[in-house]
Parts: C-alpha cells; sequence; structure tokens
C-alpha cells in the first residue's frame, strides 16, 4: 500500500470522526454526492461489533459511517435514543502506552482494544470520557491507517478532517477529561466544546477544503468547512 511521505503533524489530532446511520446505504450517497468523495472501503472486521461501514479517506484523514446489522450493538442504542448522530472520534496519540495510564488514573474503562503489526488502539466508554466514544490510536508506521483499507491513499479526496464539535451539558468536565487523557490542550487538535442539555456528543465536523462550499447536514451532524490554506477561516457561515 502507498503511503503518502508527508511530515506528522503535531500530536495528539483527530485522524478519523465516525457517524450513526440507520440507513448506511443513503448516508454515504449523500456524502459522496455532497461532498465529492471517492469510492469507500468497507471493512469485514467491523462485524465484530455488530456493524457494517463505510470509510472514505480525506487526504490521510478519515470520516466512517456505521451502521448496526444486529440487535443490542452500542451503535443501534444510540440510533433509537437520537437516530442518525455522530458516534465517535478517533485519535492518533505519540504514546499510546501513556495515554492508557492517564485514563486508567482517572477511571476510564477501555471497552475494545486492539494491537495488530499496523496499529494499536483502544476505544474509551463515554460515559467515562464524556461526550463521545474515544478512540486512540497508535499506527505503524505513523502515515498508515488500517481502518482506511487497502490503497486508501489513492482514494484520497484533496481535503481533511480538521476539528469536532462535541456537545455536553458539562463542558467544563468533558473538556478537562479529555485533555487528561490525551495529555493536552483538545483545542490544539481541533476539538470544541459547546453547552448542550442532553449531552448530544459529536454533533459537527469541520473540513478543510480548497474551494467554497456551504455548510450541510448530514446523518445528523453538521459540516462546517474551513480554507485549506490560509488561516483556516470558514468557506460558509
Amino acid at each position: 500500500m502507498t503511503e503518502p511521505r508527508a511530515p506528522i503533524p503535531v500530536l495528539p489530532r483527530i485522524r478519523q470522526a465516525v457517524l450513526a446511520a440507520g440507513d448506511l446505504e443513503a448516508v454515504t450517497r449523500q456524502l459522496r454526492d455532497e461532498l465529492g468523495l471517492r469510492e469507500p472501503f468497507s471493512d469485514p472486521g467491523v462485524e465484530y461489533f455488530g456493524l457494517r461501514n463505510a470509510v472514505f479517506a480525506l487526504g490521510d484523514t478519515f470520516l466512517e459511517v456505521v451502521s448496526p446489522i444486529r440487535d443490542r450493538t452500542a451503535a443501534g442504542r444510540l440510533l433509537d435514543q437520537r437516530g442518525d448522530c455522530g458516534y465517535m472520534v478517533m485519535f492518533q496519540v505519540a504514546e499510546l502506552g501513556e495515554a492508557r495510564a492517564r485514563a486508567a488514573e482517572l477511571g476510564v474503562r477501555e471497552v475494545f482494544e486492539v494491537e495488530l503489526d499496523e496499529i494499536a488502539e483502544v476505544h474509551l466508554h463515554p460515559k467515562d470520557i464524556g461526550g463521545a466514544i474515544v478512540s486512540l490510536s497508535s499506527p505503524t508506521p505513523p502515515t498508515a491507517w488500517r481502518w482506511g483499507g487497502e490503497g486508501w491513499a489513492r482514494r484520497s479526496a484533496p481535503m481533511a478532517v480538521t476539528g469536532v464539535t462535541i456537545a455536553a451539558s458539562d463542558t467544563t468536565g468533558v473538556a478537562a477529561r479529555w485533555r487528561a487523557v490525551l495529555g493536552a490542550d483538545p483545542g490544539a487538535a481541533g476539538v470544541e466544546f459547546a453547552a448542550e442539555r442532553g449531552d448530544r456528543g459529536l454533533v459537527e465536523i469541520r473540513i478543510a477544503a480548497s474551494e467554497r462550499r456551504d455548510p450541510l447536514e448530514i446523518g445528523g451532524v453538521h459540516f462546517r468547512f474551513l480554507r485549506a490554506k490560509g488561516g483556516g477561516e470558514p468557506l460558509g457561515a
């Protein structure tokens, strides 16, 4: 698989944002049509979670949609509560072991753990860390991303996931836990927190693009576009 040679940005950083959808095909089609994304990858491995998915490459970042294929999945329970919505934020970290230790010190439970030749990763319990499921990942080499599928660089659209907004009733507490686990200011990684009753979690994804685009609502999530060059100013209100 051909991987990009560009230097890795400062870590931690958002590597993948995930939506949950009742109708995978409909949301996937809307993302392709509205954002101009290329062919997604369908990972058979997510059947372990009772899901199927579609993963789009945007630069060397990723946008995933998951949909349940059996009852009593975490994504299915969230869909029952909220309908189509944001689901998970996946961070690439420099030292996974240190991040796991920080999470354990806070009493944040791990709900999934995997260690492969190409990547080591854990998922943190959303009730413990707050806001959303948080994934901590350490790919090998750092430019790789197993979850994008073979040849993802050839299917990558010329844009990038640069930030997210997490809506929570206790923004101070959630932001503090994210900061402690990441070992860095979440804002530096592109995470913003919005005070909102109901703890809706991942409500916005920000994407850097080279051309002007209006904001979109897809899969229960607001998509806002920023200028890829020249400081990240909004491309549309």
